[in-house]
């Protein structure tokens, strides 16, 4: 290579070499550094035995090791990533046809066997809500390249906090994940999660129970009922334990409580203002001062607005009676509409119960 051609021969070694580096795990920063400390020591050796009368072959000989570097420095990266590519690519299948299996109990032995992922004794199913990022509304960009984005954000994440340890199925609105319990404490969990919604620029919110492998279906679909009331409240970004979502849960299931509550509001429909000063009261928990300031009002006018609404439906916003009671109502509505209908039923922290 120092005399300035490429020899295939020399260069596909190289490359071989550098396709081995990819399978091992070697980052190239590491590979790239060799390669450059190796060159600087041949030129080390090179000086030693020179003289001053030796410049001009010094500078051919420089340019040389320069033009070698070149060639060998792409070929290694072109090597590196075309093998990188082609591991993630069958690490990607294999994760993602063992998880499936997993959510979809099916018989997992021969999969784990020859996807040479090891099967942990019990998980942490995680179900993840990633709300739209502020950019996908903006309709002067393309909401499916910034909603793509976001997701890739949020899987870089996943691989660099989770050591090649996380089982994954996603879309750009969320998904599931499969954490082994004994490599996750809960703080890990709650620290992934916020590291997660500065990656993917949203507040992201997850539901996590833990469960063995031969339940996980049915763990996973009570965790995406739970996140999806978590979304409907427009909950605060952090990971869910079900006990913080019974309230809300049990009163959105079907029944003769559920569909009177569901009517309790129905008469301010006509009235928006006090629907939206009702929302915001419950959202300051209950503070006249916040909630003038949030609504950009008087504090009396939000007196007024409250008393309004007691007139209309019966009951008293400042009792704690009429509190429980518009509270639940509040939390059945958001549940009943769909899901892409704007956040005007944000009511607070779920957690926060009468």
């Amino acid at each position: 290579m120092l005399d300035g051609r490429d020899l295939p021969g020399r260069t596909e070694r190289v490359q071989a070499a550098a396709e081995g580096w990819a399978r091992e795990g070697i980052p190239i920063d590491t590979i790239q550094h060799a390669i450059h400390e190796g060159f600087k020591l041949g030129f080390d050796l090179i000086l030693a035995n020179g003289t001053t009368h030796d410049h001009a072959t010094m500078a051919g000989v420089a340019r040389r090791l320069m033009d070698a570097l070149d060639m060998i420095t792409s070929a290694v990266s072109v090597a590196y990533v075309r093998e990188l590519r082609s591991v993630v690519s069958e690490h990607h299948t294999a994760v993602h046809t063992l998880t499936s299996a997993l959510l979809g109990g099916q018989s997992t032995s021969t999969m784990v066997r020859e996807c040479g992922i090891e099967l942990a004794d019990h998980y942490h199913v995680v179900a993840l809500d990633l709300p739209p990022h502020p950019e996908e509304l903006d309709s002067a960009l393309d909401a499916n390249v910034v909603a793509r984005r976001k997701l890739r954000r949020v899987q870089a994440e996943l691989a660099n906090r989770c050591d090649g340890k996380v089982l994954s199925l996603l879309s750009v609105d969320g998904g599931t994940l499969l954490l082994p319990s004994p490599d996750f404490s809960d703080a890990d969990l709650d620290q992934l999660i916020a590291r997660l919604s500065d990656a993917a620029q949203v507040p992201v919110r997850a539901v996590a129970m833990t469960s063995p492998p031969s339940e996980i279906p049915q763990v996973a679909e009570q965790v995406h009922e739970l996140v999806e009331i978590a979304h409907r409240l427009r909950g605060a970004s952090k990971v869910y334990r079900p006990h913080e979502l019974a309230f809300e849960y049990q009163l959105t299931r079907p029944g003769p409580a559920r569909d009177y509550l569901s009517s309790v509001l129905d008469s301010l429909e006509a009235h928006p203002e006090l629907l939206r000063t009702l929302q915001v009261h419950m959202e300051t928990n209950m503070q006249r001062n916040r909630s003038a300031r949030r609504l950009h009002v008087h504090t009396n006018t939000v007196d007024y607005r409250l008393k309004r609404i007691r007139q209309i439906t019966g009951f008293d916003p400042t009792d704690l009676t009429g509190l429980c009671h518009l509270r639940a109502a509040l939390l059945i509505r958001a549940h009943r509409w769909p899901r892409s209908r704007p956040a005007d039923s944000t009511i607070g922290n779920p957690s926060h119960t009468c």
